[in-house]
């Protein structure tokens, strides 16, 4: 489900009293490809609620110059339609750090290219963890392949 960020603190409050553990990630999530998905389950799995903050066009953009691929409302429906994804919210900043402050997730999940310590808002969610990624597969690999066709 896509949730507006003003809306997501208030969603998550009665799961969160039914002790429900909430998994929070993020990303851009331009083209999704095997790696989001195996990922996006080994998140899922280590909680009852999976959240995924999502960077709007915008923040994309001044991240990833010349992206994203896909817009932003077409990118939170594609991930929003995943039997793993509880949640999709998008956020405008260039890091998720204010989003996780307002939601205080129980585990805070990136990729394992991330060292613990270099991950945003691992100083506010006590459980952090990095989950391996597939060699070889990232948007970036799959658009330079087009690219190159």
């Amino acid at each position: 489900m896509i949730v507006r960020r003003s809306e997501i603190k208030e969603t998550l409050r009665p799961l969160k009293a039914q002790g429900k553990r909430i998994v929070f990630t993020n990303g851009c999530f331009d083209l999704i490809h095997i790696g989001h998905i195996r990922y996006l389950k080994e998140a899922k799995g280590l909680g009852d609620v999976l959240v995924i903050g999502l960077n709007s066009d915008a923040s994309v953009s001044r991240i990833k110059p010349g992206r994203p691929i896909i817009p932003e409302d077409q990118r939170a429906e594609v991930l929003s339609s995943l039997s793993m994804v509880d949640y999709v919210v998008i956020f405008d900043e260039d890091t998720p750090y204010e989003l996780i402050k307002e939601i205080q997730p129980d585990i805070l999940v990136k990729g394992a290219d991330w060292k613990k310590e270099e991950i945003v808002g691992a100083d506010i969610v006590r459980d952090t963890r990095t989950i391996p990624l597939i060699e070889g597969v990232s948007t970036s690999a799959i658009i330079e392949k087009i690219k190159n066709l």
